[in-house]
């Protein structure tokens, strides 16, 4: 046992990493940079199946749906099988769907496909998130975590550039491309990790953590508030309504708006690994309290401005508050499961909320917007994230000590996930 001058000791600044990290953090990128070379095709090639605009968007939306009614059972799978095998079959349904859109003869082809694919990318969203909490080392969480998530929002970022380029060899090709892109990656993660101790299950997972004891530990419970309102604002929000503020409000075209979803996830990327390596050193709490209601509060700004300059500096800071807090959620998710354990439906219940927030959110705001106004929108929806806040207030640290980060938390009661002795 540590002493208690060697706990209060810093952590190193430089804990190394396992190898595993970096084949997860390429597979990061690939997908989502393949799903961004999709993205903006996807609703034009649906349609020229001769259906209506509706049609052709619920393509996307059933995606998503999917993914969301994938969850349980991926993490069930998860729970039996183990990460790995779950994340590279989830890579291998992704990767073959997405390659026979390409040769959908029907529109009800294509949807099979595309929701084939939602339930994919449950699998591999949720076992990768608990591949990350198993390979992680306790006391660098927070930056894998930040890493994690750049990858994404790197991918996204550069995936509809590379996807408006491909588009000139047909709207069929970047779904050859995905598939293709897919398929190396599973290859990758397959090979790679095929011997590691650390990616295969041991005789320390024989024990599961369920969600029942998961939501005894309230900071889980604050994860899953928080998760919830970044689907909400991130994904939601951002994604179905400020593109149409953008051109209804400030009266610019559909490249501006295109200008202001790049500044949000240029904001996010900013922050995010620098925010995660911090709760490695201060807590995961902190950072929380700060980036939610900054975001709470720039979230009702945007709404609320009528300036291009100022929207956009709105937009920045918004995406780096948020950027603030993603990463030491999934690090505090990560803390609670801990590495010795199998978490396979808590992580697919943590997923899970960030899916509903989306959905919920895009249908949401659209009506508010319609029916009160734009601003009313934004406000309610930073509202979301001060109530989000709010749970954090009352949640225990959940960040190891230094010089206990062997000692993994357990949620066994209500006040459990404290910050391990």
């Amino acid at each position: 046992m540590s002493s208690d001058a060697e706990a209060d000791c810093p952590a190193p600044l430089k804990e190394k990493l396992p190898s595993e990290i970096w084949v997860l953090i390429f597979c990061n990128v690939v997908v989502a940079l393949g799903y961004g070379v999709v993205a903006p095709v996807l609703p034009q090639y649906a349609r020229n199946f001769g259906v209506s605009i509706s049609a052709a968007t619920f393509v996307i939306t059933a995606f998503a749906l999917m993914r969301l009614v994938g969850a349980p059972p991926a993490g069930i799978l998860v729970q039996r099988f183990g990460e790995r095998r779950v994340y590279v079959s989830g890579l291998l349904i992704v990767a073959l769907s997405t390659g026979a859109c390409a040769f959908a003869q029907t529109y009800w082809q294509l949807l099979l496909f595309r929701s084939l694919g939602g339930l994919g990318s449950a699998m591999f969203t949720v076992s990768s998130l608990g591949l990350m909490i198993r390979i992680s080392p306790p006391g660098a969480r927070g930056r894998v975590s930040g890493m994690f998530t750049s990858a994404f929002l790197v991918g996204s970022v550069l995936g509809p550039v590379l996807g408006s380029l491909t588009a000139g060899l047909g709207l069929s090709m970047p779904f050859v491309i995905y598939g293709v892109a897919l398929l190396i990656a599973a290859g990758v993660v397959l090979i790679m990790l095929r011997t590691s101790s650390l990616a295969t299950p041991g005789e320390l997972t024989e024990t599961a953590l369920s969600v029942g004891a998961a939501l005894r530990n309230r900071a889980y419970r604050a994860a899953l508030a928080s998760n919830f309102a970044t689907g909400w604002s991130a994904f939601g929000l951002r994604v179905a309504l400020v593109p149409l503020f953008v051109v209804e409000v400030l009266h610019r075209g559909a490249g501006v708006a295109g200008l202001a979803l790049a500044t949000f996830a240029v904001g996010n990327v900013s922050v995010v690994i620098i925010s995660g390596w911090l709760s490695d050193r201060v807590g995961r709490r902190i950072p929380l309290l700060i980036g939610l209601p900054v975001a709470a509060a720039t979230t009702v700004l945007v709404g609320y401005t009528a300036s291009l300059p100022l929207f956009l500096a709105a937009a920045f800071v918004t995406g780096a508050a948020t950027g603030i807090f993603i990463a030491p959620q999934q690090a505090a998710v990560a803390d609670i499961v801990g590495s010795k354990a199998r978490g396979g439906t808590a992580v697919a219940t943590f997923q899970m909320t960030s899916d509903f927030g989306a959905i919920l959110g895009s249908l949401a705001v659209g009506q508010i917007a319609q029916h009160l106004s734009y601003g009313a929108a934004f406000a309610f929806s930073g509202a979301i994230l001060l109530v989000a806040a709010v749970f954090w207030v009352f949640a225990p640290e959940t960040r190891p000590r230094p010089g206990a980060e062997h000692t993994e938390a357990r949620p066994l009661g209500p006040d459990a996930g404290g910050e391990v002795p």
